[in-house]
């Protein structure tokens, strides 16, 4: 399977949930999607509000074909500096995560090492208007091997999910 191939097959399963953009996209990248979430606590009949939280993520797809350490570092600054620009932070932001979804037909072990090693996060004004956490995977569609950061352990299995059982 292409990476291209591959990434028409993950694609929706996201768009429940998430905003996807397939065009007009932030270059290099292929895709991406957005999700938002507002949480509202009240009491007395919805007439006192005692919390606001706002969460978001953005994931950025990319498509290559054949991945390096030097294309893999190149793609993770971009997403990281691309996704934390469009964040909002103020008294009600929460999270807002920023994910970078890697699919290329081979990958050189160096990059897998390279995704693996990934650790970024960013806390505002200490953590009293949210933070930002970073998640990533790559994903090499030849073999179907995958790497991701700590914070992307989860993604293998929904990478699986999708691929697999779709």
């Amino acid at each position: 399977m292409t990476p291209s191939e591959l990434l028409e097959r993950i694609l929706p399963s996201f768009e429940q949930y998430y905003a996807v953009k397939r065009e007009d996209v932030a270059p290099p990248f292929d895709a991406e999607a957005y999700f938002s979430a507002k949480d509202i606590q009240t009491a007395v009949f919805r007439n006192v509000k005692i919390s606001e939280a706002d969460s978001g993520e953005y994931i950025f797809f990319a498509c290559v074909p054949s991945l390096s350490a030097d294309e893999a570092k190149r793609l993770d600054e971009t997403a990281w500096t691309e996704g934390i620009s469009r964040v909002q932070p103020g008294p009600t932001h929460r999270n807002t995560d920023i994910c970078l979804f890697l699919i290329a037909e081979t990958v050189e072990p160096d990059a897998f090492d390279y995704v693996k090693k990934l650790r970024r996060h960013k806390s505002y004004k200490h953590m009293f208007e949210g933070w930002s956490n970073y998640r990533a995977i790559v994903v090499e569609s030849s073999s179907g091997h995958t790497a991701t950061n700590r914070l992307g352990r989860g993604l293998e299995k929904l990478f699986d999910n999708i691929v697999f059982i779709v």
